[in-house]
């Protein structure tokens, strides 16, 4: 397995990206992580280097019962409501750490595999295969086909959530700032005046 990550990050855009090639995700309010398992070691990194392992042990224990020994997960941590939606507020006060989960969205690696060079597509496969049947604490994030985006992003704003993030389907993942994957978020929402 490859000893480095760099996170893909998304560009922001006013416009929801239309067209066969694009899949939408609703983007949860929380804060991007990246699980790495290997053997009985997890280690939970954020965007800027943090280790926060002890931070989340739902996540720690979810990543531990999976059948498979090495892989690396891109996703978001996150907080849910009783409605089912990410709760920054509750995320941020570390009140409520034990019930933090992972929305997971990619796959950098299985096995000792790497999967950055396959496509989007392939690595969703490769995700939910990993992820079927998960324990809790972990869960895949559901995306939706191109054709969608204006309508999944002008619901997302009426349910109150952040946005949407639209990502090449037919494209390899790459460290840094990408064009590939576009974020286009809801500016009404409270994630547009925070600080932090």
């Amino acid at each position: 397995m490859p000893t480095t990550f760099e996170f893909c990050l998304p560009t922001a855009a006013k416009v929801v990206p239309d067209g066969p090639d694009w899949i939408h995700e609703i983007k949860y309010d929380g804060y991007r992580l990246r699980v790495e398992r290997n053997g009985r070691a997890v280690r939970l990194l954020t965007k800027n280097g943090h280790d926060w392992t002890k931070r989340f042990p739902w996540i720690v224990a979810a990543a531990l019962k999976n059948r498979e020994q090495q892989f690396v997960i891109d996703g978001e941590a996150v907080v849910l409501g009783v409605d089912g939606t990410s709760d920054f507020n509750a995320l941020h006060s570390r009140k409520h750490d034990d019930e933090v989960q992972l929305y997971a969205f990619d796959i950098l690696a299985l096995g000792r595999e790497d999967l950055r060079s396959l496509p989007l597509s392939m690595r969703k496969s490769n995700l939910a295969r990993l992820l079927r049947g998960r324990p809790d604490g972990m869960f895949v994030a559901p995306f939706e086909p191109g054709a969608i985006g204006a309508d999944l992003f002008g619901a997302a704003c009426r349910m109150g959530l952040e946005g949407l993030v639209s990502k090449r389907k037919d494209r390899r993942y790459s460290a840094g700032r990408s064009k590939d994957w576009i974020k286009v978020k809801n500016r009404t929402h409270p994630a547009m005046t925070r600080e932090f």
